[in-house]
């Protein structure tokens, strides 16, 4: 039995209201600088105001839930469909992008993975630099509420640990997402705003501290110019963009606690947030001594660079300060290895998570000692607390799932005549939500070379990645549409 398609089409349409209502947004500042684009955003805003309102008044009942079948199908087609809204100003725009290449844009966007087509950033309209930062800033409000109100209804990856509350909703989705939504995107909006200050006190214009400022608190990535973060050549920038980007790496839930809940003691007695912290001096060193022994680069500069793109991989932002596609050897494999990872569960970024890492430990922690104890009882455990075998193996299971996914993606794009630095790297990029990556033409994030289908490939690995994968592949199931 199909499930009923109402309530799913009627939230895509509330999605697609306020993002057309975005357009207008950029609309005034292309109209403010005398460009001919904001032309552009205003139709495409009015085509995707209308078509959503229309779905929204069609699909409109008197009652409104979702069940679990719904809800799967919703936070897929979500993202499937909004990105094919979001890239009409990208086709239209005197950009001479094709569809394929701006869909591939916007879904970068929303998904915060900051990969992009686009090349001479520095020429570019404001109009369409400011819609690339908004879609950051839409995508990164909303990965925080599908990752704390959605994917743990769904019992996606472990999910489950990261509700605000111990109470099962049933098969209601939308009270929870709701209350969810208001305090995550208040914490949300303001980190950027602080960005945002931060930012223009240390130098940026007010303009590009708004843009960069969405960008590095989605830990997406996109810049306004082509050396992205290189282009200013100030240390103040790259601590403050090191700090923020860190902080966009960590759980949305552990600010709730500590700004409405007075407990700071959440932030460091957190297994995740260890395991992220500690990952990211171990990264950082291994860089700096690698730039400053094997390619003589002076040790100031060697540990400036090396934390600034570690911290920037690791957390799926992809922004750069210098070429680090040119520091090969072993800081390709760390750098490689970092896109992977990613930072904590519950935040912004991409990739396997730190969690999930922590419930590798604690289930090879628990086999051996069953090993040596056969009779003795061993509970998993995180942040002192007793997790249920179905959670901690549906983590393992979304870590072997990643890394096949990973695989079949990259020799998917060596098909079309990539080599395999290249492709893995691309993989790694697209399916870890991080942009940037590694090898002669993606270097920086550039994926403007790549053929059509090379696109459409990694923009669904881009979805792929974001949802955590199940949320997309279940819907291919036969069980799932037979209900």
């Amino acid at each position: 039995m199909i499930p009923k398609l109402g309530p799913v089409f009627y939230v895509i349409g509330a999605l697609l209201v306020p993002l057309g209502l975005g357009m207008t947004i950029p609309a005034m500042v292309d109209a403010g600088t005398r460009n001919d684009d904001w032309r552009v955003f205003m139709v495409s805003a009015g085509v995707t105001i209308i078509l959503g309102g229309l779905l929204m008044l069609t699909n409109r009942g008197k009652r409104f839930a979702l069940d679990r079948r719904q809800a799967f199908l919703l936070t897929t087609l979500s993202w499937v469909i909004v990105p094919a809204f979001a890239a009409l100003p990208f086709a239209f725009a005197e950009l001479d992008m094709s569809y394929t290449a701006a869909y591939f844009e916007a879904m970068s966007g929303l998904t915060t993975t900051g990969a992009t087509t686009l090349t001479g950033l520095d020429q570019i309209p404001s109009g369409i630099l400011l819609w690339r930062a908004l879609l950051q800033g839409f995508g990164g409000a909303g990965i925080i509420v599908i990752a704390l109100a959605v994917l743990p209804f769904l019992r996606v990856g472990g999910m489950q640990l990261f509700r605000l509350e111990s109470s099962e909703q049933g098969e209601q989705v939308l009270p929870r997402a709701t209350q969810i939504a208001v305090m995550t995107i208040s914490v949300y909006l303001g980190l950027v705003v602080l960005c945002v200050i931060a930012y223009w006190a240390a130098g940026m214009s007010l303009f590009d501290a708004i843009c960069h400022s969405m960008s590095t608190i989605s830990t997406g990535g996109f810049a306004n110019y082509d050396s992205s973060f290189g282009f200013y050549n100030n240390l103040s920038i790259e601590a403050l963009g090191m700090l923020f980007m860190f902080l966009g790496g960590l759980p949305m839930v552990l600010f709730y606690h500590m700004l409405l809940r007075r407990n700071w003691r959440v932030v460091y007695a957190d297994q995740q947030v260890q395991l992220f912290f500690a990952t990211c001096l171990g990264g950082i060193t291994v860089l700096a001594l690698w730039n400053h022994f094997a390619l003589g680069t002076d040790a100031g500069a060697a540990f400036r660079y090396s934390g600034f793109t570690f911290v920037s991989l690791v957390t799926s932002t992809g922004f750069a300060s210098t070429d680090y596609a040119a520091w090969g050897g072993l800081a390709e494999v760390v750098l490689l290895v970092a896109m992977l990872m990613g930072a904590c569960t519950g935040s912004t970024t991409g990739g396997i998570k730190a969690f999930r890492f922590c419930m590798l430990i604690g289930v090879l922690r628990s086999h051996v000692h069953r090993l040596n104890h056969p009779h003795s009882a061993e509970s998993i455990m995180f942040n002192d607390r007793s997790v249920p075998e179905g959670v901690a193996y549906s983590a393992l299971l979304l870590i072997v799932a990643f890394v096949a996914a990973f695989v079949l993606i990259a020799l998917a794009v060596s098909a079309f005549g990539f080599d395999l630095l290249t492709s893995f790297s691309a993989a790694a990029a697209a399916l870890g939500n991080t942009g940037g990556g590694l090898g002669p033409i993606n270097g920086g994030g550039q994926f403007k070379a790549m053929p059509d289908g090379a696109l459409w490939l990694l923009s669904f690995a881009m979805l792929l990645g974001r949802l955590e994968i199940f949320t997309v592949l279940v819907l291919f199931t036969r069980r799932f549409w037979r209900g």
